[in-house]
């Protein structure tokens, strides 16, 4: 199948471009102390988490949700698991006690309601579940507080039966999409010291803590340089978007959406069958690959206006692909990627963990 001959609205991967950029990382943390755990909510796709884990530096594989780590554990893809979220709502415990049987499954934690929900699940199945105390660090979504708090919680986890403390985490989100590398590595490294301090008290205490997991692609050089940081949580550097792709990293766009020309109204416009049903915006409107001079006026559901330079010979029926500026949740609004080398593609690829498997499951 070529390119052109793809049915649209759909997802098109540059293998070599991805393949340089899961190079790149490997390479980065080749030999050094610190790891990569690739995030595999970013493409949620098998086929891409193996090209990540064959390629070394590996520690394992990150998730958000334990629909997307019984997907890895069903894959076959690693026997190390790290669901880097709050495991909170009815039936997800037990599902996670069921998943340690068969790997080396950790979670984050970040309150007593769900250390004891974990490991209740984690007595009743027989199994032993690790737990990361999930520090906040600046980013306002989980964690608990930083220093005393965070020693406290860790002395619960460690006298509670059914899990074991095996180190911390904090996601300095609120920095890791920061432009300028002047604000960006100060205000990372800050974020990282409130979880370093806080390793330091939990050691200090006499308790284990092997693991100290943090940042993402905007710091992976950042984050991942830090003595102490043993595993950087990156997800985007595989494919990369218009966001990331701002910063001075050296990842290249290696994921595009390709869409149909739909209606060419006017010289300085045309509409495309790739709308936010297709892409997202949350990142801001995805930009216009290989033309010079578009833009992405607006998105529908359905379809994608955009603004082009009125010498543009694109016509009706021709492909045009964007590049997201987010592509988490864009990947998630698809069912397959296709793997393509020059024009032709060499593979279509399952997304095997989009959506919320919880209720395809039932």
């Amino acid at each position: 199948m070529k390119l052109a001959e793809i049915p649209t609205p759909a997802l098109v991967v540059d293998l070599a471009a991805m393949d340089r950029n899961i190079k790149r990382m490997a390479d980065f943390f080749a030999g050094g102390s610190c790891r990569v755990r690739p995030h595999f909510k970013a493409h949620k796709t098998p086929a891409i988490a193996k090209r990540q884990l064959a390629a070394g530096s590996c520690s394992g594989l990150t998730c958000a949700t334990v629909g997307e780590a019984e997907v890895v554990v069903d894959e076959g893809l690693t026997d190390d698991v790290l669901i880097a979220n709050q495991v909170v709502g009815p039936g997800k415990a037990v599902r996670v006690a069921k998943l340690a049987k068969s790997c080396d499954m950790k979670v984050a934690v970040d309150s007593e309601f769900g250390l004891n929900d974990l490991a209740q699940a984690a007595r009743a199945a027989g199994v032993d579940i690790g737990v990361l105390v999930d520090v906040n660090v600046g980013l306002p979504r989980c964690g608990i507080a930083p220093g005393a708090s965070a020693l406290e919680l860790a002395k619960l986890i460690d006298s509670t039966d059914g899990v074991t403390l095996r180190g911390m985490m904090g996601y300095e989100g609120h920095v890791v999409g920061i432009e300028d590398r002047a604000e960006r590595e100060p205000r990372a490294t800050k974020a990282m010291g409130r979880l370093l301090e806080s390793v330091k008290m939990v050691r200090e205490a006499g308790l284990p803590c092997e693991i100290v997991s943090a940042g993402g692609t905007g710091t992976y050089d950042i984050t991942g340089g830090m003595e102490g940081v043993t595993e950087i949580q990156a997800g985007s550097y595989a494919l990369m978007d218009t966001a990331y792709a701002k910063l001075d990293i050296p990842f290249e766009k290696a994921f595009s959406v390709l869409g149909t020309v739909l209606s060419r109204p006017r010289p300085d416009q045309c509409a495309a069958d790739s709308g936010h049903k297709a892409t997202t915006q949350d990142h801001g409107n995805p930009d216009v690959k290989g033309i010079d001079g578009a833009s992405v006026m607006f998105l529908s559901d359905e379809h994608a206006t955009i603004a082009l330079p009125p010498e543009s010979t694109i016509a009706v029926g021709d492909p045009i692909e964007l590049w997201p500026s987010h592509i988490d949740p864009t990947i998630n609004l698809h069912d397959v990627m296709y793997a393509v080398e020059d024009d032709e593609v060499v593979e279509v690829w399952p997304i095997s963990a989009r959506g919320y498997l919880e209720q395809r499951r039932r």
